[in-house]
Parts: structure tokens; sequence; C-alpha cells
């Protein structure tokens, strides 16, 4: 358990709260944790049972982070998250939800 929430880059007593049902994990924490499975976060929910909302398209900016291979899991989470803060302070103060299909990725720190 400990090893996992390594890899997924959160810590061992929130990995374990998720877990108990007793906090709902963020979407970033999600995408991380299906990223260090090799799988995507639709997967996730999928295996879960629940049903997943159709979303708008991923921009451009964020499929070139998520493919990115020179980037670490925690670098791109970091870069997201920059770039998330900007558009929803941007100047349409476009808010954006994003979770992106990501089955084939996979890697490590």
């Amino acid at each position: 358990m400990r090893q996992f929430a390594d890899m997924a880059g959160i810590s061992n007593p929130y990995l374990s709260q998720i877990e108990r049902g007793l906090r709902e994990s963020s979407e970033r924490v999600l995408d991380a944790i299906a990223e260090s499975l090799q799988t995507s976060a639709d997967a996730l929910y999928e295996q879960a049972g629940i049903a997943v909302e159709d979303e708008p398209e991923t921009s451009a900016v964020v499929a070139a982070i998520e493919a990115d291979p020179a980037l670490t899991p925690r670098q791109r989470r970091a870069l997201l998250e920059v770039y998330d803060a900007f558009i929803a302070v941007g100047p349409a103060s476009r808010h954006r939800k994003r979770r992106s299909p990501r089955a084939d990725q996979g890697s490590g720190e």
C-alpha cells in the first residue's frame, strides 16, 4: 500500500481513507492512481460500476503535456495544475473539467 501511494504521489493515510470510503478522491488523485495502474480513470469508474459522463475534448496543450514521455507523472500533474489555474482566470473565465482516456499511457517516476 505504501509503495502504491508513493507511485501515485499521494500519502499512504490519504489512500487508505479513499480505500475505506472515508474520503472521495479528487480528479487529479484518481488520474494519478489510474496512471500508476497503467489504465485510465474512465476504466476505473467503469470497473467500479460508475457511469462516466461525456466530457469536452481535451485541449492540445493538455494532450501534449500528457503525451510527453520526458515528464514524470508528478511533473505532468504540476504543469496541468498551473495550466488549469491560468485557464480558470483567463479572459473568458473558461472553467474546464478534464479527464482524458489514457489507457495506453503508463510511465514511472
